[in-house]
């Protein structure tokens, strides 16, 4: 191939690569995310409730799968979260138990900021490392987080189970 052909080849490349990206930043644009957080870990381990927080908690009422704190200012768009009146009190029952069932299965449990698709801070959340779920930004400052799934404690069980099973088995 000539000087101008690798150069042609060059040029078309970097244009399917530019088409690319921006086809994957227009899928991606609503998008929030939930990213690890030792702060927020901090105040949900030292039972810190925030009169900016509206409060949620998915499965189970005695060790939810997860605690989702949500600024005020934003209105979740999900029938999967069930409400809760949080108190000091309450948030230490909650928190402890999260903690013991995890502890249950080898897992332990963290707090994760949640991140509007600018990357602002819009709520807290907490459960175990591998629970967390997406986030879409929606008009109106409405927002759908997903919960995780209703059996996250078993799953990790069964597969910790599974890489301590004695071989031979």
């Amino acid at each position: 191939m000539n000087k101008y052909g690798k150069i042609i080849l060059c040029i078309i490349a970097c244009a399917a690569f530019i088409s690319c990206a921006a086809g994957n930043a227009a899928l991606t644009k609503n998008w929030g995310k939930i990213v690890p957080d030792n702060e927020v870990t901090r105040i949900f381990e030292t039972y810190q409730v925030s009169a900016d927080y509206n409060y949620y908690i998915s499965g189970s009422d005695v060790y939810p799968n997860a605690l989702l704190g949500l600024n005020k200012a934003y209105t979740l768009d999900s029938t999967l979260w069930k409400k809760v009146e949080l108190t000091e009190a309450l948030l230490q029952v909650i928190v402890t138990d999260m903690k013991s069932k995890a502890r249950d299965i080898g897992a332990n449990q963290f707090g994760f900021a949640v991140l509007d698709n600018q990357g602002k801070q819009i709520g807290i959340w907490y459960s175990v490392l591998f629970a967390t779920a997406p986030v879409h930004m929606k008009e109106d400052k409405k927002v759908i987080i997903y919960t995780p799934d209703l059996d996250t404690y078993e799953k990790h069980d069964d597969n910790s189970s599974m890489h301590h099973a004695p071989h031979g088995r």
